[in-house]
């Protein structure tokens, strides 16, 4: 299965390619943040971020985030496999 997960901006890694460090649910990684710049919304470090596949979809409030959050830890292993592919992804 294949989830789009919110995370938080923590700084960013490399501006000019738009590269920013997330976390996602206790895990770290740097995502790509420019499909967002395209529809003129700048992240911020603090900022809640839609992530699928590596890349920020959307940006949300963090009400919003943790209510998915909760939602997504729900699902019970599912969510967990998710979260273990993560961890075991080399996304730098």
């Amino acid at each position: 299965m294949c989830l789009a997960i919110p995370g938080q901006v923590l700084e960013y890694v490399d501006e000019d390619n738009r590269l920013a460090r997330v976390d996602v649910a206790g895990v770290h990684r740097t995502i790509n943040v420019a499909l967002l710049d395209a529809d003129g919304v700048s992240v911020a470090v603090g900022d809640w971020v839609l992530i699928h596949v590596g890349f920020a979809l959307s940006k949300v409030d963090e009400a919003e985030a943790e209510a998915t959050l909760s939602l997504l830890r729900s699902m019970g292993a599912d969510f967990e496999q998710e979260l273990a592919e993560l961890r075991a992804s080399v996304i730098e």
